[in-house]
C-alpha cells in the first residue's frame, strides 16, 4: 500500500520542529546554569572524622567444672623438648698469645775479695816498775802579805792632781790601788783595785802613788815585802 504523497513534507516540518524544539531548549538550560550563582564551599565546616579501635568481641569461654572426672583416654599433654630449645654455649676463646722476651741472662759477677784477717791485738806493755819517791821539796816562801795602812806610813805621800776637764765636768769619786811596797818602801807595783767611773781620775791617782814613798814594814827587825790599799779620794769644793 503506498503512502499518500503530503506525508513526506509534513514529516520534514515536523523534524525541523523538533529540531529547533531541542535546540531551543538546550539553548535556555544552558543559560539558566549559567545564570546560577555558584556555590561557595568553606572549609572547616565538617566535623573531624573520629576512628576508634574496638577489641572484637570474643566468645566466653565454657564454664570449667573443678569437679568433673577427667576421662582416661585423654592424650597426656604434650611436654616440649627443652634439649632442643636450650642452645649450647659458644666455646670460649681462646686468650690472645702475646709474645714474652726471654731476659737476659745475668752477668756473671767477679768473684768477691775474701775478707780481710783482722789485725793482731798489740801487746800491753809491761808497766815499768816505780822509782822511788822523792823526797818532797821545801815549802816554798809565802808571798807578801797584805798589811793595813796604818802599819805602812808616808814618807812622801802622794800628791793627786784633780784634771781641769774632769773639774769642768763635775767627775768625783773614789780611787782604790793595790800597792806593793818593797823592803826599801818604795812602791814596786801599783794596780787598780776599784775605779772611780772616771778614766782621767783613775790615771791621776796611779801617777800620784807611783811617785810617792813609804816606810818600810820589817818584821822582827827583818823588812819585808807588803800588799797595801792605798784609797785616793777626789772630792769638788
Amino acid at each position: 500500500m503506498s503512502q499518500p504523497a503530503y506525508i513526506e513534507p509534513l514529516s520534514r516540518r515536523a523534524r525541523l520542529a523538533v529540531l529547533a524544539v531541542v535546540i531551543f531548549f538546550h539553548v535556555g538550560v544552558g543559560w539558566a546554569l549559567s545564570s546560577v550563582p555558584p556555590h561557595k564551599l568553606v572549609v572547616g565546616e565538617m566535623n573531624a572524622l573520629e576512628i576508634r579501635m574496638v577489641a572484637a568481641e570474643q566468645p566466653p569461654a565454657p564454664p570449667v567444672e573443678l569437679n568433673a572426672p577427667v576421662p582416661d583416654d585423654t592424650p597426656p599433654p604434650e611436654v616440649p623438648q627443652l634439649e632442643s630449645m636450650i642452645q649450647p654455649p659458644m666455646p670460649d676463646l681462646p686468650p690472645p698469645a702475646f709474645p714474652v722476651e726471654a731476659p737476659p741472662p745475668p752477668k756473671p759477677q767477679p768473684p768477691k775479695p775474701p775478707p780481710p784477717r783482722p789485725a793482731p791485738r798489740p801487746q800491753q806493755a809491761q808497766p815499768a816498775p816505780a822509782a822511788p819517791a822523792a823526797p818532797a821539796p821545801a815549802a816554798a816562801p809565802a808571798g807578801p802579805k797584805t798589811v793595813s795602812m796604818s802599819q805602812v806610813a808616808y814618807v812622801n805621800p802622794p800628791n793627786a792632781i784633780y784634771p781641769t776637764r774632769s773639774r769642768r765636768s763635775g767627775e768625783q769619786g773614789r780611787v782604790m790601788l793595790r800597792v806593793l811596797v818593797d823592803v826599801s818602801g818604795r812602791p814596786s807595783q801599783v794596780a787598780l783595785a776599784q775605779s772611780s767611773g772616771h778614766p782621767a781620775l783613775d790615771e791621776s791617782a796611779l801617777s800620784a802613788v807611783r811617785a810617792a814613798s813609804f816606810r818600810p814594814y820589817s818584821e822582827g827587825g827583818v823588812a819585808q815585802a807588803v800588799w797595801v790599799n792605798v784609797p785616793i779620794d777626789f772630792v769638788l769644793r
